[in-house]
């Protein structure tokens, strides 16, 4: 059977069903003789697929019952294309979810930088829910001897943490998880007490490292002396390279990649923001009125960084150097970053307030999570925004408005005045958090999800997603890359209100190309999927 024949046996009612097909050409038009037209707002239709803008672009479908999914099998197939070196965020794919009742579907690149790792960088996240799960944590180990897990990062299928490791004669390390709280040395890239920065960046992990102060966390100052400051690059052999030290730093606080280019920036004085122009050279990028710049995070062309000097919010441009665009109220340190459904979130110290970017330098309020003091590390999952806390080391949902809902407390160390949910990351459809000072990991899994942990590529891709019995698979380019765990079909029904998005996500819009669309209700198999994959 040749690709027409078969595209059109497709389309044949013995075959249930194409349920909605957008080729996005010149318009927002469902070809598929059901009549489920797309409403475009700021797309540009190129004759090959349509263009979003990362910012305000999108297609929204009006909810219609012959969308309604329900618990039954569906696959949705499109034809994707990314540039090389965004200044923004990837974004969604595809997403028909109502956040109050976390129910429906997500197809999305995910990118979450948090606090100071790159936790996932263009990953593929196919998940679905219906107010399932969250609240079982499941222990993940404790890497080597760690206090406290620094950083979180997906590397070519394989999930990193960073520890600081103080005692005497130990030092930060980085280990590889190895499934049911098992963990593999990579080894210790320097000295120092800690490795505090992890990214994934042009097929390479980058670890930054640090003589982490303990206590800023009110424990014992580490017996170990060696200062950190530099950053290395894991390469194939298992072996460590040294890519040089950001400026006269002790410790590096971050790593984020924005327009191709991987950044640093400094934990401590001397402050610092710094480009890897490769090898070992680092050029500097300023600070703001020479105040630290410590998380990092990108958002709709710029890069923004947190502050402990100043309850502030900073953007950076080039050529223009660092800039204030938040000063919060009841605010003197601010933390991390993460864009939820396309708007800018941070979280602070000491009310741990998230606070949201409406633009022109103001910032609302959304809530404090439980009574803590400190909001630190958030991520976007399966449709949700997560944030970790101190003192108590606590897990919240945002569920909209001013409303948080805890989860889990992840560490119960005894005799310690802070306890931190520092670190997170989405991984193998799990959503996993770091500790200190137990130093352990932890994961749980809200809904399901199939998740591809690896860094897409820049270019044309076909992306498809199926819902096939109890189990969902993500392709791509007619290979299947991940698979979810099993679950019982019943329990997820997707019915919901909210329409159907095209090029927008559970984070932000589509910073790239779209086209063919398509919607089945049933399971394609394999070889459909191969045959559609195809180059037309």
């Amino acid at each position: 059977m040749n690709r027409r024949t078969f595209l059109l046996s497709l389309a044949a009612p013995a075959a249930r069903p194409l349920l909605a097909h957008w080729p996005l050409d010149t318009d927002a038009r469902d070809a598929s003789g059901n009549g489920l037209h797309g409403v475009a707002r700021g797309v540009r239709f190129t004759g090959q697929g349509a263009e979003f803008d990362g910012r305000s672009s999108r297609i929204e479908v009006p909810s219609s019952p012959a969308l309604e999914l329900g618990t039954g099998d569906f696959t949705i197939t499109a034809q994707l294309e990314l540039g090389p070196d965004l200044d923004d965020l990837a974004g969604g794919i595809l997403m028909k979810y109502d956040p109050a009742r976390r129910r429906g579907l997500v197809l999305a690149i995910r990118d979450n930088p948090v606090t100071t790792a790159q936790a996932n960088h263009r990953n593929l996240h196919f998940g679905i829910d219906d107010g399932c799960g969250g609240t079982e944590w499941a222990d993940e180990g404790r890497p080597g001897r760690s206090v406290f897990t620094m950083a979180l990062a997906v590397h070519r299928g394989e999930l990193y943490a960073g520890t600081c490791e103080p005692g005497e004669g130990e030092a930060g390390r980085v280990w590889r998880w190895a499934g049911k709280a098992r963990w593999i040395d990579c080894g210790s890239p320097d000295r120092s007490n800690a490795v505090s920065a992890l990214a994934s960046y042009k097929g390479h992990l980058y670890a930054g490292t640090a003589k982490y102060r303990l206590a800023g966390s009110a424990l014992p100052e580490s017996a170990n002396p060696r200062p950190g400051g530099r950053i290395f690059r894991l390469e194939d052999d298992g072996s460590w390279r040294d890519c040089g030290r950001i400026g006269e730093s002790t410790a590096v606080a971050c790593l984020t990649v924005f327009q191709g280019r991987l950044y640093a920036s400094s934990l401590y004085a001397p402050a610092g923001t710094y480009r890897y122009e490769g090898g070992d050279r680092w050029a500097p990028c300023g600070t703001p009125r020479g105040l630290r710049v410590v998380a990092m995070g990108v958002f709709d062309g710029h890069l923004y960084g947190t502050g402990y000097d100043k309850g502030h919010v900073y953007r950076y441009r080039e050529g223009a150097g660092w800039e204030i665009v938040g000063e919060l109220p009841d605010t003197t340190q601010t933390y991390g970053f993460a864009v939820y459904r396309g708007q800018l979130y941070v979280s602070t110290w000491p009310s741990a307030t998230v606070f949201r970017y409406e633009g022109d330098r103001r910032w609302t309020p959304v809530g404090r999570p439980g009574e803590e003091k400190e909001s630190m590390a958030l991520a976007v999952y399966n449709g949700k925004l997560y944030v970790g806390t101190l003192p108590h080391a606590e897990v919240h949902r945002y569920e909209g408005e001013d409303r948080w809902t805890r989860l889990a407390q992840l560490d119960s160390t005894p005799g310690v005045r802070y306890r931190r949910a520092w670190s997170m990351a989405v991984f193998r459809g799990r959503l996993f958090c770091g500790t200190l000072p137990s130093g352990r990991v932890w994961s749980m899994e809200a809904g399901r999800s199939a998740t591809w942990d690896h860094e897409l590529a820049p270019g044309r891709h076909h992306v498809a997603a199926v819902r096939s019995g109890d189990r969902l698979r993500l392709y791509l380019d007619g290979r299947e890359v991940a698979c979810s765990e099993p679950f019982s079909p019943g329990d997820y029904d997707l019915t919901n209100s909210a329409p159907l998005l095209l090029g927008a996500g559970d984070q932000d819009v589509l910073r790239g190309r779209l086209g063919d669309v398509r919607l089945y209700g049933r399971a394609l198999d394999p070889a459909e999927i191969a045959l559609l994959a195809r180059p037309q």
